[in-house]
């Protein structure tokens, strides 16, 4: 499995912060927004990496990441010179991707689902997940039946056809290469990532797996303020814990010396 993080798009809903800058490299509490992305794909064991970025980003991406090394990982650059839909990250990466899996998240989606087992997993057609969310008409959905399985895919609907909608975390065998080669544009002009899974839904070889974990899409100022107030949460959270270990640790400790 080879993981992709889409860098790409001008960040136009969080102008003027992206005036100088990419989005993903906006600040989340601690640290860039493209480290959480990053994250996810190194917990789940995907050690080559290809980042898609724009050319007057690109530069920034590889003094910030470098080569992989120091992740443990293979990090590889790709321009994309204009945006032209999600589904071209698929294109722009053919031969990085080869003739292996390839699991793509989009650089402003930070989870906390831990998606392991589903990669390690994976074996051929199509995998994606789905969140479910007040506000369905800003993304891709899917509706399932009752038995949780796929049925419609659509991308941002006019009417409300389900509640859940599909994340920025997408998981495909090597054929997503040819499938988003032989697309046609959508009435916005890009290469729609919903016409790839639906592609596979037809074939009857998408899976899709509803999360509990929290999902944010961090591309306007609202859910950017999100993600800065759940990544702080986190942190502290995470900071109390290691404090306890230490204390029952050293509690552990005290009590032993006596015994000895």
């Amino acid at each position: 499995m080879k993981g992709i993080i889409l860098c790409g798009g001008a960040g136009s809903r969080l102008y003027p912060l992206t005036k100088i800058t990419s989005k993903q490299l906006l600040p989340v509490y601690d640290r860039p927004m493209v480290f959480y992305p990053l994250q996810t794909l190194l917990s789940a064991g995907i050690r080559e990496i290809l980042f898609i970025a724009a050319p007057e980003s690109a530069g920034d991406f590889l003094r910030l990441l470098g080569s992989g090394k120091e992740y443990g990982a293979k990090f590889t650059y790709e321009i994309q010179d204009r945006p032209e839909g999600l589904a071209q990250a698929f294109i722009i990466g053919q031969n990085f991707i080869d003739d292996d899996n390839v699991a793509l998240i989009l650089g402003d989606n930070i989870f906390e689902d831990d998606f392991s087992s589903a990669i390690s997993k994976f074996k051929s057609g199509g995998h994606i997940f789905a969140k479910k969310v007040p506000d369905p008409e800003r993304f891709g959905v899917v509706r399932f039946n009752e038995k949780m399985q796929a049925e419609e895919i659509v991308e941002k609907p006019l009417g409300r056809i389900s509640d859940y909608a599909i994340t920025g975390l997408y998981i495909f065998d090597s054929r997503v290469v040819e499938v988003a080669k032989n697309l046609e544009k959508s009435a916005r002009g890009e290469y729609e990532i919903t016409d790839v899974q639906n592609w596979y839904l037809r074939k009857g070889e998408l899976q899709a797996t509803a999360i509990e974990g929290e999902w944010i899409d961090a591309g306007t100022f609202d859910s950017l303020l999100k993600a800065n107030n759940y990544a702080a949460r986190k942190h502290a959270q995470e900071a109390r814990q290691e404090k306890t270990q230490n204390t029952q640790a050293q509690g552990a400790r005290k009590i032993a010396n006596q015994n000895v």
